[in-house]
């Protein structure tokens, strides 16, 4: 392994050296988005560097204006560091990192799901993203898995806590290129957003139409018959804006595997890994005067896949995944200045998943059709020049069907259907004190009513402090509290002969971080974080039944560098650390199954005059296997390390046309990804996009 690393100095050109000469030519802009007062710097960038701190002041703490010029247009291989404010007047704690991926950099490499695209941010550790990958197979973010973070679409939740017939949160549930960023929040955010926000906060922002009307569209076609064709319409007319964007993936994911692999057929391949998702997003706003305006969004998702993941004898189950979300929301400013805003918004969320084995001496099939309904007002008032509140009321009932069917004799006596709903409402409020331009102080609460679990508080408090114009200290504490699904309470798992639990208790404990931003050079910024978790009482399967098995405590670092190197050049580095420690029952002292010590990406890239070329470094220290493992083997064992490098580029045809190449995985190295689940070595993806 210690041959792969003689990459990284090829791949981060002097990465902590501060280079002088390219101080003149570096700028920090400060762009105030629709007169939002609080930004952020977007990570990771390779046309521009984009870092992950909290505020467009970088190291201080005073509000932008409430009036600023707009900045110029710069061109592709401007140098300048662009920061941009969040959203629209959304104000978020400032206590806790807000990471940033902005349209760019997700094109630049070629992601295909919201998994791509997060599984190069700080704090990731996902293995369910690429080929071969299984949705059981995780994704973790500070050492939560992915039931314990809240997702939402323009803000509005798209989670629905559904935990068995593999329903998690399905990484593939809008189209890539619908995408206009996403930013992932942490510490006292979590009171804006959810008490089970264990593991932080996912935001992904759409694209709204500006301007003349415009068509873009890209076709793909790569390795293991994997195709996928893109296209968006989107425009503005008058004071409506409109964007409505379409994805149609597909891979068979049939590549030779090594003895010993999960789910290989007699013919030495993969079995069972294909994959079929169409994705469909609209979205139509208007301004309706000068201080109201009014967004409707659809996303919709259909997926049929493959499952491989226990693998020992061959996995033949499939999973069927029909999603639906419709949200409305409505922003006024309150008022005849801008220190108040109000939004409120409706939001409708179905997902209905089907998972099934064709074959076999029995039959089998357990669905779950869940719905949620949800509202929510947020208001964002600037009390004083010192004080900002955001406050609001959040109200969500779900819904849940559940079939069960088994012509096995065994398991015919738990055939049913369970139709169960519960109604959760929140108030919350965060307050951002800045005591002086140097300091402030986030304080957030969460008062949850819930018809299953009764009422429960959740605290919060983070603070800032600018020791000098390069450097400043930051720390946060939130408690949280996650509920047990509806499924986990009361619907049989006929696919893996689980039994439901209504006695269950829900998940509680807190999260910290503590951390120091540092602008080394105008060329160079870093962003250092410690994390720790204590979440109690955590739900997991003992003797084929959910039962609350005990305490986790996580203790880990997170890294995230952005070095300009020239004009045209840039590089970034997020590195993450995730000791995730399991302290009671049969497993005490041991890691969590699935998550890896250690994660690193980096890469180093060069864009000019439509030009790109970026190269992509991910070390991954391996993780404990713990489940369905071979006969003799261990549920402690490791799977090894591995370096995955990968390449993208784009050469221009025309002013409006160009050649898309990804080369992935170019050592050619068939690792272990995750549990036996290897990847397919070397593989490849041509593509066109085209603007009319």
């Amino acid at each position: 392994m210690k041959k792969y690393f003689l990459l990284l100095p090829i791949a981060l050109p002097t990465l902590l050296i501060a280079f002088p000469a390219f101080a003149d030519d570096i700028e920090i802009k400060q762009k105030n988005i629709d007169n939002s007062t609080t930004a952020t710097l977007n990570i990771p960038s390779l046309s521009e560097i984009q870092l992950p701190t909290t505020n467009a002041e970088l190291l201080t703490q005073k509000s932008a204006p409430d009036e600023q010029p707009e900045a110029e247009p710069t061109s592709s291989d401007d140098v300048d560091i662009s920061i941009e404010a969040i959203g629209e007047k959304d104000s978020l704690p400032q206590s806790t990192p807000t990471y940033v991926i902005e349209k760019e950099e997700i094109q630049k490499q070629g992601a295909n799901s919201l998994a791509d695209i997060l599984k190069k941010m700080p704090g990731f550790a996902i293995n369910d993203a690429g080929h071969g990958a299984d949705i059981h197979t995780g994704t973790y973010y500070r050492g939560a898995s992915i039931n314990q973070s809240v997702f939402l679409i323009n803000g509005r939740p798209i989670n629905n806590n559904v935990n068995t017939y593999h329903g998690g949160t399905d990484l593939n549930s809008i189209p890539i290129e619908a995408i206009e960023r996403v930013e992932l929040y942490s510490g006292t955010a979590s009171a804006l957003y959810g008490s089970s926000a264990f593991g932080g906060v996912v935001n992904i922002i759409t694209k709204q139409g500006y301007g003349k009307p415009q068509l873009t569209g890209s076709v793909e076609f790569g390795s293991l018959n994997l195709n996928n064709q893109q296209v968006t319409y989107g425009g503005s007319s008058g004071a409506v804006k409109y964007n409505f964007s379409f994805e149609r993936f597909f891979t068979d994911n049939r590549y030779r595997v090594p003895v010993g692999a999960a789910n290989r057929d007699s013919e030495g391949f993969l079995s069972n890994a294909d994959t079929a998702t169409s994705t469909y997003f609209g979205s139509i706003a208007a301004d309706l005067d000068n201080k109201n305006s009014l967004n409707l969004d659809v996303t919709a998702l259909s997926s049929r896949r493959g499952l491989i993941y226990f693998g020992f004898p061959l996995q033949q189950d499939r999973l069927d995944h029909d999603g639906l979300n419709i949200g409305l929301s409505w922003k006024t400013r309150l008022g005849n200045g801008e220190s108040s805003n109000l939004t409120t918004s409706l939001g409708y969320n179905r997902d209905y998943f089907s998972t099934y084995d064709p074959t076999g001496n029995f039959y089998r099939t357990g669905s779950l059709d869940s719905e949620q309904l949800t509202a929510r007002v947020d208001n964002e008032w600037q009390v004083t020049a010192n004080n900002k509140l955001r406050w609001g009321l959040d109200l969500k009932n779900s819904d849940i069907n559940g079939d069960v069917l088994s012509t096995n004799p065994e398991r015919i006596a738990e055939n049913e259907t369970e139709n169960k709903s519960v109604l959760n409402t929140a108030l919350f409020a965060v307050n951002t004190w800045n005591i002086t331009d140097n300091f402030l102080v986030d304080l957030g609460l969460r008062q949850s009513f819930d018809g299953q679990f009764g009422s429960y508080f959740n605290p919060s408090v983070g603070f800032r402090y600018a020791v000098t114009p390069k450097v400043a200290v930051r720390g946060s504490w939130a408690g949280g509290q996650r509920n047990p699904g509806l499924d986990q309470l009361y619907v049989y798992d006929t696919v893996h002969g689980w039994e439901p639990n209504p006695d269950l208790k829900p998940e509680n404990g807190s999260t910290w971080t503590a951390g120091v931003d540092i602008n080394f050079t105008d060329n160079l910024i870093g962003q250092f974080t410690y994390f720790g978790s204590s979440i109690d009482d955590r739900l997991g399967v003992i003797a084929g039944r959910w039962e609350n098995i005990g305490l986790v405590d996580t203790n880990g670092l997170e890294a995230a560098l952005q070095f300009k190197i020239a004009s045209g050049w840039s590089t970034f580095l997020n590195y993450t650390y995730t000791d995730a420690q399991i302290k009671t029952g049969s497993e005490e002292g041991l890691q969590l199954g699935l998550i890896p010590y250690s994660v690193l990406q980096t890469g180093v890239g060069y864009e000019n005059s439509g030009w790109q070329a970026n190269l992509y470094v991910t070390y991954n220290s391996g993780s404990r296997r713990a489940f369905f493992n071979n006969p003799g083997d261990k549920t402690t064992d490791f799977s090894p390390s591995f370096v995955n490098l990968d390449f993208s580029g784009r050469i221009p045809v025309t002013s409006n046309i160009g050649l898309t190449v990804y080369l992935e995985n170019l050592l050619d190295e068939q690792y272990e990804r995750v549990n036996r689940i290897y990847s397919p070595g070397f593989t490849f993806r041509l593509g066109l996009s085209a603007t009319l």
